[in-house]
C-alpha cells in the first residue's frame, strides 16, 4: 500500500486502508504485549516474576527506539514498506510461538 501510494499522485484515496492497516499493526502489538506479561505471570513462581517482568519491560523498551531508526533507514533507502514487511513478520512468528507453546492441543502449558 505505501509503494502504491507513493507512485499516485493523490494518494489519500487510500488513506482509510492506511489507518485500518496502521491501526492493526498497533492492536497486534498491544495484543503480544499483553500476552507476553500475562503469560510471564503464570509460568514464573511469584519470587522469580517481579524481576523477569522487570528485565522483559527494559528490553522492551528498546523497541521505542528501534521501530523509529528501522523506519528512518528504510525511508532513508527509498523502500519504508520494508519495515512494515519486517514488523509483520516478526508479529506472525510471536503468535505462531504463543500457539505452538500454549494454546494447540496437547501443548507444553495448556491455558497459560
Amino acid at each position: 500500500l505505501v509503494q502504491i501510494c507513493s507512485q499516485l499522485d493523490d494518494p489519500t484515496k487510500y488513506y482509510g486502508a492506511f489507518i485500518f492497516l496502521f491501526l492493526a499493526l498497533f492492536l497486534g502489538t498491544g495484543f503480544m504485549n499483553g500476552t507476553t506479561f500475562r503469560t510471564i505471570g503464570v509460568l514464573f513462581p511469584p519470587e522469580e516474576a517481579g524481576p523477569v517482568l522487570g528485565w522483559s519491560s527494559a528490553i522492551a523498551s528498546y523497541g521505542a527506539f528501534i521501530i523509529p531508526v528501522m523506519f528512518g533507514i528504510a525511508l532513508k533507502a527509498g523502500a519504508p514498506q520494508v519495515t512494515f514487511y519486517g514488523l509483520g513478520g516478526y508479529y506472525v512468528t510471536c503468535a505462531f510461538l504463543n500457539f505452538w507453546y500454549y494454546i494447540r492441543p496437547g501443548c507444553e502449558k495448556p491455558g497459560v
